[in-house]
Protein backbone atom coordinates (compact mmCIF):
# COMPACT_ATOMS: atom_id res chain seq x y z
CA UNK A 1 0.00 0.00 0.00
CA UNK A 2 1.35 3.42 -1.15
CA UNK A 3 0.97 5.34 2.22
CA UNK A 4 1.73 2.53 4.16
CA UNK A 5 5.38 2.54 2.67
CA UNK A 6 5.63 6.16 2.65
CA UNK A 7 5.21 5.99 6.13
CA UNK A 8 7.60 3.10 6.62
CA UNK A 9 9.88 5.41 4.50
CA UNK A 10 9.65 8.65 6.09
CA UNK A 11 7.39 8.31 9.45
CA UNK A 12 4.66 9.98 10.39
CA UNK A 13 2.58 12.33 8.01
CA UNK A 14 0.09 15.13 8.62
CA UNK A 15 -3.11 14.50 7.82
CA UNK A 16 -2.21 17.11 5.16
CA UNK A 17 0.22 15.07 3.32
CA UNK A 18 -2.33 11.97 3.69
CA UNK A 19 -4.85 13.93 2.36
CA UNK A 20 -2.68 14.61 -0.79
CA UNK A 21 -1.88 11.50 -1.50
CA UNK A 22 -5.33 9.61 -1.43
CA UNK A 23 -6.72 12.77 -3.45
CA UNK A 24 -4.30 14.02 -5.70
CA UNK A 25 -1.64 11.36 -6.50
CA UNK A 26 -0.98 11.26 -10.03
CA UNK A 27 -1.61 7.46 -10.13
CA UNK A 28 -3.99 6.21 -7.17
CA UNK A 29 -5.11 9.57 -6.07
CA UNK A 30 -9.29 9.72 -5.91
CA UNK A 31 -9.25 12.97 -7.81
CA UNK A 32 -6.62 11.92 -10.66
CA UNK A 33 -8.19 8.19 -11.22
CA UNK A 34 -11.50 9.27 -13.02
CA UNK A 35 -12.12 12.78 -15.31
CA UNK A 36 -15.70 13.34 -13.10
CA UNK A 37 -16.44 12.39 -9.63
CA UNK A 38 -20.01 14.29 -9.37
CA UNK A 39 -23.51 13.34 -10.21
CA UNK A 40 -26.06 10.64 -10.04
CA UNK A 41 -22.74 7.81 -11.17
CA UNK A 42 -20.18 9.50 -8.76
CA UNK A 43 -20.33 10.50 -5.12
CA UNK A 44 -22.11 13.59 -4.83
CA UNK A 45 -23.70 15.88 -6.60
CA UNK A 46 -23.14 20.10 -6.82
CA UNK A 47 -24.81 22.70 -8.88
CA UNK A 48 -23.22 21.70 -12.39
CA UNK A 49 -24.99 18.25 -12.38
CA UNK A 50 -28.55 19.93 -11.97
CA UNK A 51 -28.42 20.82 -15.07
CA UNK A 52 -27.18 24.09 -17.08
CA UNK A 53 -28.83 27.06 -15.24
CA UNK A 54 -25.61 27.10 -12.77
CA UNK A 55 -23.56 28.25 -15.50
CA UNK A 56 -26.07 29.99 -17.84
CA UNK A 57 -26.55 32.15 -14.57
CA UNK A 58 -22.72 32.86 -14.38
CA UNK A 59 -22.37 33.63 -17.67
CA UNK A 60 -24.46 36.37 -17.29
CA UNK A 61 -22.28 37.70 -13.93
CA UNK A 62 -19.17 37.25 -16.21
CA UNK A 63 -20.68 39.37 -18.86
CA UNK A 64 -21.25 42.45 -16.46
CA UNK A 65 -17.87 41.87 -15.45
CA UNK A 66 -16.36 42.26 -18.71
CA UNK A 67 -18.47 44.97 -19.55
CA UNK A 68 -16.72 46.74 -16.17
CA UNK A 69 -13.30 46.20 -17.29
CA UNK A 70 -14.34 47.61 -20.99
CA UNK A 71 -15.61 50.67 -19.69
CA UNK A 72 -12.04 50.80 -17.74
CA UNK A 73 -9.88 51.61 -21.32
CA UNK A 74 -10.46 54.16 -23.93
CA UNK A 75 -10.78 51.83 -26.82
CA UNK A 76 -12.76 49.12 -25.52
CA UNK A 77 -12.92 47.32 -29.49
CA UNK A 78 -9.16 47.36 -29.32
CA UNK A 79 -9.21 46.11 -25.81
CA UNK A 80 -11.10 43.02 -26.78
CA UNK A 81 -9.50 42.01 -30.04
CA UNK A 82 -6.17 42.33 -28.55
CA UNK A 83 -6.94 40.69 -25.39
CA UNK A 84 -9.72 39.44 -25.28
CA UNK A 85 -11.40 38.03 -21.47
CA UNK A 86 -9.92 35.22 -19.95
CA UNK A 87 -11.90 32.74 -18.21
CA UNK A 88 -9.67 31.02 -15.57
CA UNK A 89 -11.68 28.09 -13.81
CA UNK A 90 -10.00 26.21 -11.30
CA UNK A 91 -10.19 22.55 -10.35
CA UNK A 92 -12.61 22.80 -14.09
CA UNK A 93 -12.60 18.69 -14.00
CA UNK A 94 -14.25 17.64 -17.61
CA UNK A 95 -15.16 20.80 -18.08
CA UNK A 96 -18.84 20.81 -17.38
CA UNK A 97 -19.07 23.88 -15.62
CA UNK A 98 -17.22 26.44 -18.66
CA UNK A 99 -19.43 24.35 -21.26
CA UNK A 100 -22.82 25.57 -19.59
CA UNK A 101 -20.88 29.27 -19.70
CA UNK A 102 -19.71 29.12 -23.22
CA UNK A 103 -22.53 27.57 -24.34
CA UNK A 104 -25.10 30.39 -23.34
CA UNK A 105 -22.71 32.92 -23.94
CA UNK A 106 -23.12 32.20 -27.38
CA UNK A 107 -26.40 32.38 -27.01
CA UNK A 108 -26.80 35.13 -25.45
CA UNK A 109 -23.97 37.50 -26.80
CA UNK A 110 -21.95 36.61 -29.50
CA UNK A 111 -19.59 39.85 -28.97
CA UNK A 112 -18.94 38.40 -25.45
CA UNK A 113 -18.52 35.31 -26.62
CA UNK A 114 -16.06 36.46 -29.34
CA UNK A 115 -13.73 38.11 -26.24
CA UNK A 116 -13.50 34.52 -24.35
CA UNK A 117 -10.48 32.93 -23.72
CA UNK A 118 -11.02 29.70 -21.79
CA UNK A 119 -7.92 27.97 -19.49
CA UNK A 120 -9.06 25.24 -18.16
CA UNK A 121 -6.63 23.72 -14.85
CA UNK A 122 -7.31 20.71 -13.76
CA UNK A 123 -4.77 17.83 -11.69
CA UNK A 124 -6.24 15.02 -12.99
CA UNK A 125 -4.79 13.95 -16.31
CA UNK A 126 -7.76 12.15 -17.03
CA UNK A 127 -9.70 14.68 -16.80
CA UNK A 128 -7.66 17.14 -19.02
CA UNK A 129 -8.12 14.60 -22.00
CA UNK A 130 -12.05 14.31 -21.59
CA UNK A 131 -11.91 18.26 -21.80
CA UNK A 132 -12.32 18.84 -25.47
CA UNK A 133 -14.93 15.65 -25.75
CA UNK A 134 -17.14 17.85 -22.95
CA UNK A 135 -16.77 21.63 -24.82
CA UNK A 136 -17.47 19.70 -28.31
CA UNK A 137 -18.04 22.64 -30.88
CA UNK A 138 -17.19 25.65 -27.89
CA UNK A 139 -13.77 23.77 -27.83
CA UNK A 140 -12.35 26.75 -30.18
CA UNK A 141 -12.45 29.02 -27.44
CA UNK A 142 -10.17 26.58 -25.00
CA UNK A 143 -6.72 28.17 -24.82
CA UNK A 144 -4.82 26.32 -22.50
CA UNK A 145 -5.61 23.13 -20.22
CA UNK A 146 -2.58 22.77 -17.58
CA UNK A 147 -2.44 21.62 -13.94
CA UNK A 148 -1.57 25.15 -12.57
CA UNK A 149 -3.25 28.67 -13.05
CA UNK A 150 -1.40 30.79 -16.09
CA UNK A 151 1.51 32.84 -15.58
CA UNK A 152 -1.01 35.65 -15.54
CA UNK A 153 -4.74 36.51 -16.93
CA UNK A 154 -6.84 39.59 -17.28
CA UNK A 155 -10.42 38.43 -16.75
CA UNK A 156 -12.15 36.59 -14.22
CA UNK A 157 -11.11 33.26 -12.14
CA UNK A 158 -13.41 30.43 -10.86
CA UNK A 159 -13.38 27.94 -8.33
CA UNK A 160 -16.65 25.88 -7.93
CA UNK A 161 -16.16 23.72 -5.10
CA UNK A 162 -12.30 23.70 -4.89
CA UNK A 163 -10.91 25.11 -1.62
CA UNK A 164 -12.75 22.76 0.50
CA UNK A 165 -10.90 19.48 -1.14
CA UNK A 166 -7.55 20.91 -0.50
CA UNK A 167 -5.67 19.00 2.03
CA UNK A 168 -5.94 20.34 5.46
CA UNK A 169 -3.59 19.82 9.17
CA UNK A 170 -5.78 18.84 11.91
CA UNK A 171 -5.00 20.09 15.31
CA UNK A 172 -6.40 18.95 18.71
CA UNK A 173 -6.17 21.56 21.44
CA UNK A 174 -4.68 19.65 24.92
CA UNK A 175 -4.43 21.15 28.45
CA UNK A 176 -0.48 20.99 27.62
CA UNK A 177 -1.48 23.08 23.77
CA UNK A 178 -2.19 22.41 20.87
CA UNK A 179 -0.99 19.14 19.50
CA UNK A 180 -1.22 18.00 15.64
CA UNK A 181 -2.70 14.68 14.30
CA UNK A 182 -0.78 12.40 12.43
CA UNK A 183 -1.39 9.21 10.79
CA UNK A 184 0.85 6.08 11.55
CA UNK A 185 0.83 2.48 11.12
CA UNK A 186 -0.04 -0.07 13.31
CA UNK A 187 2.23 -2.99 13.57
CA UNK A 188 1.67 -6.15 12.49
CA UNK A 189 -0.93 -5.49 10.02
CA UNK A 190 0.60 -1.69 9.13
CA UNK A 191 -2.97 -0.35 9.67
CA UNK A 192 -3.54 3.20 9.38
CA UNK A 193 -3.71 5.37 12.70
CA UNK A 194 -3.67 7.98 14.17
CA UNK A 195 -0.76 9.62 16.72
CA UNK A 196 -0.79 12.95 18.09
CA UNK A 197 2.60 15.02 18.26
CA UNK A 198 4.18 18.21 18.27
CA UNK A 199 2.58 20.86 15.46
CA UNK A 200 4.60 20.64 12.00
CA UNK A 201 4.89 24.02 11.30
CA UNK A 202 4.87 26.95 13.76
CA UNK A 203 2.24 28.36 11.12
CA UNK A 204 -0.43 26.73 12.92
CA UNK A 205 -0.38 28.32 15.60
CA UNK A 206 -0.01 31.66 14.18
CA UNK A 207 -3.01 31.20 11.72
CA UNK A 208 -5.37 30.69 15.15
CA UNK A 209 -3.70 33.39 17.17
CA UNK A 210 -4.09 35.71 13.41
CA UNK A 211 -8.06 34.91 12.97
CA UNK A 212 -8.39 35.40 17.03
CA UNK A 213 -9.90 31.97 18.41
CA UNK A 214 -9.39 30.49 21.65
CA UNK A 215 -9.82 26.82 21.39
CA UNK A 216 -10.74 24.57 24.38
CA UNK A 217 -9.06 21.62 25.71
CA UNK A 218 -10.64 18.54 23.35
CA UNK A 219 -11.99 20.95 20.22
CA UNK A 220 -10.41 18.90 17.01
CA UNK A 221 -10.60 21.57 13.89
CA UNK A 222 -9.18 21.64 10.61
CA UNK A 223 -6.45 24.30 8.87
CA UNK A 224 -6.50 25.22 5.72
CA UNK A 225 -2.94 26.32 5.00
CA UNK A 226 -3.07 25.26 0.99
CA UNK A 227 -6.62 27.45 0.61
CA UNK A 228 -4.37 30.65 1.92
CA UNK A 229 -1.19 30.00 -0.66
CA UNK A 230 -4.05 29.18 -3.34
CA UNK A 231 -5.78 32.54 -3.51
CA UNK A 232 -2.49 34.40 -2.47
CA UNK A 233 -0.77 32.71 -5.93
CA UNK A 234 -4.10 33.29 -7.51
CA UNK A 235 -4.66 37.27 -6.64
CA UNK A 236 -0.53 37.72 -7.76
CA UNK A 237 -1.39 36.41 -11.29
CA UNK A 238 -4.62 38.30 -11.68
CA UNK A 239 -3.78 41.96 -14.03
CA UNK A 240 -6.90 42.87 -13.94
CA UNK A 241 -10.69 41.39 -12.52
CA UNK A 242 -12.41 39.53 -10.52
CA UNK A 243 -11.80 35.81 -8.86
CA UNK A 244 -15.09 34.39 -7.44
CA UNK A 245 -14.78 31.87 -4.99
CA UNK A 246 -18.32 28.86 -4.83
CA UNK A 247 -18.00 26.62 -1.60
CA UNK A 248 -18.98 25.86 1.95
CA UNK A 249 -17.47 27.05 5.16
CA UNK A 250 -18.15 29.70 7.80
CA UNK A 251 -16.26 32.61 8.98
CA UNK A 252 -13.71 31.65 11.27
CA UNK A 253 -15.52 32.27 14.72
CA UNK A 254 -17.70 29.99 13.74
CA UNK A 255 -15.88 27.34 12.01
CA UNK A 256 -13.68 27.25 15.45
CA UNK A 257 -15.97 26.98 17.94
CA UNK A 258 -18.34 24.69 20.33
CA UNK A 259 -20.25 23.84 17.24
CA UNK A 260 -17.63 22.50 15.11
CA UNK A 261 -15.46 21.08 18.06
CA UNK A 262 -15.11 17.69 16.46
CA UNK A 263 -13.82 18.84 13.17
CA UNK A 264 -15.10 18.68 10.10
CA UNK A 265 -13.26 16.55 7.96
CA UNK A 266 -16.14 14.08 5.88
CA UNK A 267 -16.00 11.73 3.35
CA UNK A 268 -18.43 10.96 -0.04
CA UNK A 269 -18.67 7.94 -1.44
CA UNK A 270 -21.82 6.85 -3.43
CA UNK A 271 -23.97 9.77 -1.89
CA UNK A 272 -23.33 8.64 1.17
CA UNK A 273 -21.47 10.98 3.68
CA UNK A 274 -19.92 10.24 6.69
CA UNK A 275 -18.95 12.60 10.19
CA UNK A 276 -15.59 13.87 11.27
CA UNK A 277 -15.35 10.49 13.37
CA UNK A 278 -16.26 7.04 14.02
CA UNK A 279 -15.81 4.58 16.21
CA UNK A 280 -12.66 2.74 15.30
CA UNK A 281 -11.54 5.63 13.79
CA UNK A 282 -12.30 8.12 11.15
CA UNK A 283 -13.61 7.36 8.29
CA UNK A 284 -11.46 9.56 6.04
CA UNK A 285 -8.42 7.05 7.34
CA UNK A 286 -9.90 4.10 5.33
CA UNK A 287 -10.30 3.71 2.18
CA UNK A 288 -7.18 6.19 0.68
CA UNK A 289 -7.82 7.39 -3.20
CA UNK A 290 -10.80 5.59 -2.95
CA UNK A 291 -12.96 8.27 -1.35
CA UNK A 292 -13.71 12.03 -1.55
CA UNK A 293 -12.62 13.72 1.73
CA UNK A 294 -13.51 17.81 2.32
CA UNK A 295 -13.62 20.30 5.08
CA UNK A 296 -15.11 23.61 5.79
CA UNK A 297 -13.42 26.59 4.72
CA UNK A 298 -12.18 29.44 6.53
CA UNK A 299 -13.72 31.82 4.65
CA UNK A 300 -11.52 34.50 7.20
CA UNK A 301 -8.76 33.81 6.33
CA UNK A 302 -9.25 33.12 3.00
CA UNK A 303 -10.67 36.67 2.56
CA UNK A 304 -7.65 38.30 4.44
CA UNK A 305 -5.25 37.16 2.03
CA UNK A 306 -7.08 38.29 -0.86
CA UNK A 307 -7.45 41.67 0.44
CA UNK A 308 -3.84 42.03 1.82
CA UNK A 309 -3.05 40.82 -2.16
CA UNK A 310 -4.35 44.27 -2.68
CA UNK A 311 -7.99 42.63 -4.03
CA UNK A 312 -11.04 44.27 -2.87
CA UNK A 313 -14.24 42.10 -1.36
CA UNK A 314 -17.07 42.89 -3.73
CA UNK A 315 -19.71 40.79 -2.05
CA UNK A 316 -19.47 37.59 0.63
CA UNK A 317 -22.67 36.15 0.45
CA UNK A 318 -24.82 32.76 0.52
CA UNK A 319 -24.76 31.38 -2.91
CA UNK A 320 -28.63 31.34 -3.23
CA UNK A 321 -28.83 35.17 -2.67
CA UNK A 322 -26.02 35.40 -5.15
CA UNK A 323 -27.87 33.45 -7.83
CA UNK A 324 -30.86 34.59 -7.25
CA UNK A 325 -29.81 38.15 -7.69
CA UNK A 326 -28.81 37.12 -11.48
CA UNK A 327 -32.28 35.01 -12.22
CA UNK A 328 -34.52 36.40 -15.37
CA UNK A 329 -38.02 36.65 -14.43
CA UNK A 330 -38.78 34.06 -16.65
CA UNK A 331 -36.72 31.01 -15.32
CA UNK A 332 -37.85 32.38 -11.80
CA UNK A 333 -40.05 28.98 -11.56
CA UNK A 334 -36.66 26.84 -11.77
CA UNK A 335 -35.12 28.43 -8.26
CA UNK A 336 -35.12 24.91 -6.67
CA UNK A 337 -32.92 23.42 -8.48
CA UNK A 338 -29.91 26.12 -7.46
CA UNK A 339 -28.22 23.53 -4.27
CA UNK A 340 -24.52 23.99 -4.25
CA UNK A 341 -24.52 21.27 -1.43
CA UNK A 342 -22.98 17.56 -1.60
CA UNK A 343 -26.22 15.15 -0.84
CA UNK A 344 -27.55 11.95 -1.18
CA UNK A 345 -30.36 11.63 -4.32
CA UNK A 346 -34.06 11.45 -3.73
Amino acid sequence: MLISDVIRESGPLTVAAFMDLALYHPELGYYARAARRSGRTGDFFTSVDAGPLFGELLSMQLEEMALILESEVENRASRTSQHGFDLVEAGAADGRLSADILSAARARSAGFYDSLRLHLIEVSRAARAAQPATLGDIAARLVSSASSLPGSFEGVLIANELLDALPVHQVVMREEGLREVYVVTRPPTDELALLEGPPSTPALVEYLARVGVSLEPGWRVEINLGALDWMRDAARRLVRGFIILIDYGHAARELYSAAHSAGTLTTYCLHRSTGPELSGGPDWLRFPGGQDITSHVDFTSVQAVAEAEGLQTLGFLDQTYFLLGLLPPEISNQQSTLNNLKTCPP
